[in-house]
């Protein structure tokens, strides 16, 4: 599912933006919030601790997403899920915008590419990241996991890719450059003949920047964002220094 105009051919690039752990630091804690979250939700329909436990990662492993898997097996309410889980993280009292980001994605030259978000959240989630994060104005529009259809599609998966660039009006696979921060993610859409699939490994701040070791399956490997000014170099405005 998206939003944004996605309408028509454009014969541009499409930069794919994850959003979680990538367009913030992994250091927010934020992913393992949503966990406990779920965990949490696990226990409220009477499973034990271990079961509880045990559901949640085999769903996760199985459908990419905890959720489908309650979905196909226990038909709950993915509105009400996703209001317990998502919604109730604390967003706006741990994130906050990040001016180097903002700036990477403001010098990508719009006559050569177009930007979007790719993201297995749901677009509240995505939209109140973006908006908090100061990136909305920046992205044409988001890819999203649409809850309310009980048989919707992620990432890995082959068919959420093919959606995407539908909905974008992409019909050339090579015009797509896409960021995440999942292996799993970057090499499916590598093996979808997607032109660049960046794996972001984020590195600690204060770090010396050093090489990263290749990764088979995806074309290259980033610790910090703006590394992608290095590895799409094509399609960023050159800037003064």
């Amino acid at each position: 599912m998206s939003i944004g105009n996605g309408t028509g051919e454009d014969q541009r690039y499409v930069v794919w933006l994850d959003i979680d752990n990538t367009l913030y630091p992994r250091s927010t804690r934020i992913a393992d919030l949503m966990s406990q979250r779920i965990h949490a939700y696990f226990l409220s329909m009477g499973f034990t601790e271990e079961d509880a436990n045990s559901l949640h990662f085999k769903y996760y492993s199985q459908y990419g997403l905890a959720l489908r898997g309650l979905m196909k097996h226990h038909e709950i309410d993915a509105q009400d899920f996703d209001r317990k889980c998502d919604g109730s993280l604390p967003l706006e009292t741990i994130l906050k915008p990040d001016p180097k980001v903002r700036k990477m994605i403001q010098d990508i030259d719009r006559c050569k590419a177009r930007v979007w978000a790719l993201t297995n959240a749901y677009s509240t989630h995505a939209n109140r990241v973006l908006n908090i994060l100061q990136l909305d104005d920046l992205v044409e529009g988001v890819f999203f996991c649409d809850y309310a259809d009980p048989n919707f599609s992620c990432k890995p998966e082959r068919d959420f890719y093919d959606e995407a660039m539908r909905v974008a009006g992409v019909t050339d696979a090579s015009k797509c450059l896409f960021v995440d921060d999942n292996l799993n993610n970057v090499k499916a859409a590598k093996a979808l003949g997607w032109g660049s699939s960046v794996l972001y490994s984020e590195r600690e701040e204060g770090n010396a920047m050093k090489e990263h070791p290749h990764v088979e399956g995806v074309d290259a490997v980033i610790g910090r964002l703006e590394e992608l000014r290095l590895v799409w170099k094509d399609i960023f405005v050159e800037t003064s220094s």
